[in-house]
C-alpha cells in the first residue's frame, strides 16, 4: 500500500517550497511553465511535483497533453493551522517565562531598595 508523502518532508526541500510560492502567486501553471523556471531537468522538477501531489499540497488537472498545477488551499490551511497552534503554545511558554522574570526582577529590585 502506498502512503502519501508527509507535508513536512515535502516542504523540506527548497525547490519544492519555491514551486509552492510560485503557485501561490498565480492561479495555475502548466508543468512546462514550472519546468522553464528552473535550471534543472524537467524530470527533476517532475519528481518534485510528484512529491507535492503525494503530500496533497498541489492539485493537478489534465487537459489534453498538459498538466495544470494549482496550490491546494485546504492543505495549506491545514499547515497554517498547525503552525498557528504551535505559535500559540510557544507564546504561552514565553508569557510564563516573562511572568517569572518579572517576579524575579521585582524581588531583586525590592531587595536592593531595602538595602539602601
Amino acid at each position: 500500500m502506498h502512503e502519501s508523502t508527509d507535508i513536512f518532508s515535502a516542504i523540506a526541500d527548497p525547490t519544492r517550497r519555491s514551486i509552492l510560492e510560485m503557485l501561490a502567486d498565480t492561479d495555475s501553471l502548466t508543468a512546462t511553465e514550472i519546468y522553464d523556471r528552473y535550471p534543472v531537468s524537467p524530470q527533476a522538477i517532475s519528481r518534485h511535483l510528484k512529491i507535492l501531489r503525494e503530500a496533497k499540497l498541489v492539485m493537478v488537472e489534465k487537459k489534453a497533453q498538459q498538466r495544470i498545477y494549482r496550490i491546494n488551499p485546504s492543505a495549506m490551511a491545514e499547515l497554517e493551522n498547525w503552525s498557528m497552534g504551535l505559535r500559540k503554545r510557544w507564546n504561552r511558554r514565553l508569557d510564563v517565562l516573562e511572568q517569572v522574570l518579572d517576579e524575579e526582577w521585582d524581588k531583586t529590585k525590592g531587595n536592593s531598595e531595602s538595602e539602601e
